[in-house]
């Protein structure tokens, strides 16, 4: 009998774990980054501004020397899936002196 409960709380974590997200599962839906060859891109962080829930939040970044993006999403829930869907709202390429090349 202790088996059969070890046995069963295996199967439980290991369902648990697989509904996990993972790389694959945003590869196929879109959502992932897109692929940079050899790995090359600039990857530093965004400076990211969060606004109350219902408003897209703000991002941005310098870009390369004298530009700077904004970007904002706004979060928008399906009625008939569980799933967030993020979409783009708006993405802006602007001149900015303070942003040097790498």
């Amino acid at each position: 009998m202790r088996g059969l409960r070890c046995a069963g709380a295996v199967a439980v974590l290991v369902l648990a774990l697989g509904g996990c997200a993972s790389q694959q599962y945003y590869d196929e839906r879109g959502k992932a980054d897109a692929p940079v060859a050899g790995r090359a891109g600039e990857d530093s962080p965004a400076e990211v501004y969060n606004f109350p829930d219902g408003f897209g939040n703000l991002a941005t970044k310098c870009v390369g020397k004298g530009r700077r993006a904004y970007a904002t999403t706004k979060f928008v829930q399906q009625e008939d899936e569980d799933e967030v869907i993020v979409i783009p709202a708006n993405a802006v390429i602007v001149d900015d002196p303070r942003c040097q090349a790498p």
